[in-house]
């Protein structure tokens, strides 16, 4: 299945009234390959689905817009999964929770192990107009969506002090 995905990125600087109520999953992403800089092919397990994602920035002559992305999924059975989550490959985990914001869908991703601190939250659209009219919500300190560090295929196999002059410089301060 190939979608274009239209989305933004945000550091969280505080964590909104009854997080803990709301839905979440436990994510566990392999991103391939293991000595990419930035690999772009991810092994996803999503609560209790599995499935297999090339995700890359739509270029626009010299400039790669990180908010519109083409995405490329396949479904995976656990088995499948199974077998490829032996594969060598920079990891990375979360607890993720759905949330809604400004009438738009989001997802606070709280992640864990390396990252442990780190919280960062994704709207997705349903097209450009929605998007350029999205106002961050008052739960976020910065909008990182343009900045690559923060892109999964960047934070996969990093610790939090491998970002965290990036995090100073934003003013961030580590949740949790």
């Amino acid at each position: 299945m190939i979608e274009i995905e239209l989305e933004k990125r945000y550091l969280v600087k505080k964590l909104p009234e009854g997080l803990g109520a709301l839905p979440h999953k436990e994510v566990a992403d392999i991103y391939l390959p293991a000595d990419s800089r930035h690999p772009v092919l991810r092994i996803r397990k999503n609560g209790d689905k599995f499935e297999i994602t090339k995700k890359q920035a739509i270029s626009d002559g010299d400039k790669d817009d990180h908010s519109e992305k083409e995405e490329h999924t396949i479904r995976l059975s656990r088995e499948e999964y199974d077998s490829f989550a032996k594969i060598n490959g920079k990891r990375v985990s979360k607890i993720r929770y759905d949330c809604v914001s400004n009438g738009v869908k989001g997802e606070i991703g709280v992640f864990q192990n390396d990252l442990k601190g780190l919280v960062l939250v994704d709207f997705e659209f349903t097209d450009s107009k929605q998007k350029a009219a999205f106002k961050m919500p008052d739960f976020c300190l910065a909008d990182v969506t343009q900045e690559e560090i923060f892109a999964g295929g960047m934070l996969c196999g990093k610790r939090y002090s491998d970002i965290e002059a990036r995090l100073n410089e934003l003013g961030y301060s580590r949740i949790g």
